[in-house]
């Protein structure tokens, strides 16, 4: 498996994005979900990682939705970290 960034690095990447966002946008990051579609093949691939069953062309599919998933986390934690920090009316 290649080797990913780590959560503190992409923290550090992604801080001067966080201080972009408007509230409108940090709710719709942070609502965020994978289609029914999407879920199911991750969990597909994910069950088949685990046993030792991804072809190349998996695995490459499979590491990349990780990474992702990595970053859109980050990405929501910076979103709920300006959400929460609003005034309350």
């Amino acid at each position: 498996m290649v080797n990913q960034p780590s959560t503190t690095l992409l923290d550090e990447l992604l801080d001067p994005v966080g201080h972009c966002l408007t509230p409108e946008v940090a709710r719709r990051i942070v609502q965020l979900r994978a289609s029914p579609a999407l879920d199911a093949r991750i969990q597909e691939l994910g069950r088949k990682c685990s046993e030792g069953l991804l072809g190349a062309e998996e695995q490459s599919d499979y590491e990349t939705i990780l990474r992702f998933i990595k970053f859109i986390s980050v990405l929501q934690c910076k979103a709920r970290s300006l959400l929460s920090n609003l005034p309350s009316d």
